[in-house]
């Protein structure tokens, strides 16, 4: 079903938009018509997404780690919110096993994912329209079992857990999660050499026989923000990565 115009005169914040997935949900937004602000830790990788996203979108410099950036970002709000989409991501700090895992990288990787998407959403609470919706962006690693993703793991999983609580705790604005698989993106750059064969492999093990694409997870997100009777939902968009296979 085409999203053309269902979100015009709504205002969107997508936070951590300045490539990937959050590039491609700003996206998706602004095509069907919504005033879009994307926000990232550079101006110029912000303004360089805006240049590929292709329709209008307002760039604002913000790192949701720090609290004085988030609420600069609210202070500068000029209208209520009616969907707000959190996109950040801690990266691949925290990947390794517990063996190895510092204190450090583990409370890192807490604060660039779950910290930094509750941080901004407390801020943006008195901000949020009064039938908004909210939607994370987790990670499929919360119900994974692949060694070297505790870290990963755990905090994907504490998002997942908070959905239904905030869900309850802030209606009637909605709240849901989209939890990705492997998705194409810059993310898995660090791979390396390794990074095509991985691909591979998991497109071949997977059911729908590819791996995932920003879009797919764009599509998601609009669907949650677009559904007026969905909240309190992580819904997988995996590819049927989980599925039980002979």
């Amino acid at each position: 079903m085409s999203t053309q115009g269902k979100f015009t005169g709504k205002t969107v914040y997508v936070i951590g938009a300045s490539h990937g997935i959050g590039e491609a949900i700003a996206g998706a937004f602004a095509a069907a018509g919504a005033d879009v602000l994307i926000t990232g830790r550079t101006k110029e990788r912000l303004d360089a997404a805006a240049e590929r996203i292709g329709h209008p979108v307002r760039v604002f410099q913000s790192d949701a780690r720090r609290q004085e950036d988030v609420d600069a970002l609210f202070a500068a709000a000029d209208k209520k919110i009616d969907h707000l989409v959190l996109a950040v991501s801690g990266g691949m700090v925290g990947m390794g096993t517990l063996a190895e895992l510092t204190d450090e990288a583990l409370y890192e990787g807490f604060d660039g994912k779950v910290f930094a998407q509750l941080r901004v959403l407390k801020a943006a609470l008195p901000h949020l329209a009064a039938d908004a919706s909210v939607t994370f962006i987790g990670a499929g690693s919360s119900r994974a079992a692949f060694p070297g993703t505790t870290a990963l793991a755990a905090a994907n999983g504490a998002l997942d857990a908070a959905v239904r609580p905030l869900a309850s705790e802030l209606a009637p604005v909605r709240v849901n999660s989209v939890s990705p698989g492997i998705i194409d993106t810059a993310w898995w750059h660090p791979l390396g050499e390794q990074r095509d064969g991985f691909m591979a492999q998991t497109a071949a093990a997977t059911p729908v026989g590819r791996v995932g694409q920003p879009q797919d997870i764009a599509d998601a997100v609009l669907f949650l923000a677009g559904n007026g009777f969905t909240t309190g939902v992580v819904l997988d968009v995996n590819g049927g990565a989980t599925l039980a296979r002979s």
